[in-house]
């Protein structure tokens, strides 16, 4: 794996190796393509509500869990209940694992449908996941922009294009001093797909 830097304007800046590692080509063209097409048709989707400054919004992008043995895991106080392990899903998560040495036991799977979907800004850092997590992160399809910025310092924010296929592994005290999100954007927008294996506490 390669180590990750990230460009804003004429910045330079190069995560530690300790963070964050990206890998632009994990999957090929033809295995990233295909994996899309499969999940945007048998994936079942849904939209859900989250409590935003004292308001119930609708989260901007659908939404799927997977995981072992369609357990129950609670999650940042919300119980989810998870669909079981597809073949794909299961070989891919296969797949990282011995790339990276981890374990994981779920995935969270976001369509962003178009530009007008996104996530806001946040951390990973529900206390189910540890003090430390590891999460790997898979993108297909359309290329978005992953902003990064550190938790006392807002001003300071820094953008990692997302290539159809890559892998960011998000590790160490990541969670706790950075922040990331996923942007809406107004120029046209093809869908994506992102895939964020986690080790959750099991109820």
């Amino acid at each position: 794996m390669s180590q990750l830097s990230l460009f804003e304007a004429n910045e330079y800046y190069e995560f530690p190796h300790e963070l964050l590692e990206y890998t632009d080509r994990f999957l090929s063209e033809k295995e990233a393509t295909e994996l899309k097409n499969i999940l945007i048709k048998a994936t079942p989707w849904k939209q859900t509500s989250q409590k935003m400054y004292d308001k119930t919004v609708i989260t901007p992008r659908l939404t799927a869990w997977y995981g072992d043995s369609s357990r129950s895991y609670q999650l940042g106080g919300n119980q989810f209940n998870v669909n079981s392990w597809s073949p794909e899903l299961f070989s891919l998560k296969q797949r990282i694992e011995d790339a990276t040495g981890n374990r994981f036991n779920s995935v969270l799977l976001n369509l962003y449908r178009d530009g007008n979907d996104s996530v806001a800004w946040h951390r990973d850092k529900e206390s189910e996941l540890g003090s430390r997590p590891v999460i790997a992160s898979v993108s297909l399809g359309q290329v978005r922009n992953f902003d990064f910025r550190k938790v006392d310092q807002h001003d300071l924010k820094y953008s990692l294009p997302l290539q159809h296929g890559s892998l960011l592994i998000m590790k160490g005290d990541l969670q706790i001093h950075w922040e990331h999100r996923i942007a809406k954007s107004t120029k046209p927008m093809q869908p994506r797909i992102n895939l964020t294996f986690r080790l959750v506490k099991e109820l």
